[in-house]
């Protein structure tokens, strides 16, 4: 069964940062692509950042481009998201989730995913 425990959530000031953490079990870790979407409320999911399993190209969504850095350690099973920069608009719950990835061949700032995600993590950012 897949798990993904995700953490590291919270309330911080504009500007601040916030490191996500998503521990992974139930699967071979290595060979998916694994992320991070967000989905605030009254919108729809936002494709926020995704590691290729295949050549380990990183994909971050237009809005947090410059300001996320997305990571994993594949001996832990683990893949961050690290947030500087905050601002109000990224407030939103935060979920790791596998198999995602551009939706065409030239990467237009879309993510998607189409596996299995955890419970999320809220991130509030105050103004």
């Amino acid at each position: 069964e897949v798990q993904l425990v995700e953490s590291g959530g919270g309330l911080v000031q504009a500007g601040g940062s916030l490191r996500l953490s998503c521990a992974a079990s139930g699967f071979t870790f290595d060979e998916h692509a694994i992320g991070w979407f967000r989905q605030a409320p009254g919108k729809g999911r936002e494709g926020v950042s995704c590691i290729s399993s295949y050549d380990g190209t990183i994909y971050y969504g237009d809005s947090v481009k410059g300001r996320f850095t997305i990571s994993k350690d594949n001996a832990k099973n683990t893949v961050y998201l690290q947030m500087d920069n905050l601002k109000p608009e990224d407030t939103a719950v935060y979920y790791c989730a596998t198999d995602c990835g551009p939706t065409t061949h030239q990467f237009n700032g879309v993510i998607v995913f189409w596996g299995s995600w955890g419970q999320g993590t809220q991130v509030t950012v105050s103004s």
